[in-house]
């Protein structure tokens, strides 16, 4: 998403700032990684807001990015995407040998993705 939306970063600190959101922050299950990447993409894209009034405006990118992926893909959180937790040994050894990777976090991946180019298009 840098790369297409031009946002300077260097690209070989991306992996190791996005790696504490798997699993919904540290496994806990709480907000997907896909969402909390597609946030910071968004607040990158968005830039330093010049006054508060600014910065409230602002807000509203993001909280429509979560509406419109929750109405697509039934909740925002990880254990509620995958049905595991992932804080249990159960959970990360389902997470691990079933397909719910290739048909809840895949999809969530290419779902934030999609919501996030079409966000900054409409409000760019």
């Amino acid at each position: 998403m840098c790369e297409e939306f031009e946002i300077e970063i260097d690209k070989d600190i991306i992996p190791h700032i996005a790696f504490g959101f798997a699993g919904g922050i540290g496994n806990s299950g709480a907000v997907c990684g896909a969402v909390a990447g597609a946030v910071m993409v968004i607040a990158l894209k968005q830039g330093k807001a010049e006054s508060m009034e600014e910065a409230m405006a602002q807000l509203d990118v993001p909280q429509e990015f979560r509406r419109r992926f929750e109405a697509e893909m039934g909740d925002y959180t990880c254990r509620g995407l995958t049905g595991v937790d992932l804080s249990t040994p159960e959970g990360r050894e389902a997470i691990m040998n079933t397909d719910i990777a290739e048909k809840v976090c895949f999809p969530a991946v290419g779902a934030a993705y999609r919501i996030v180019v079409d966000l900054i298009n409409e409000t760019s």
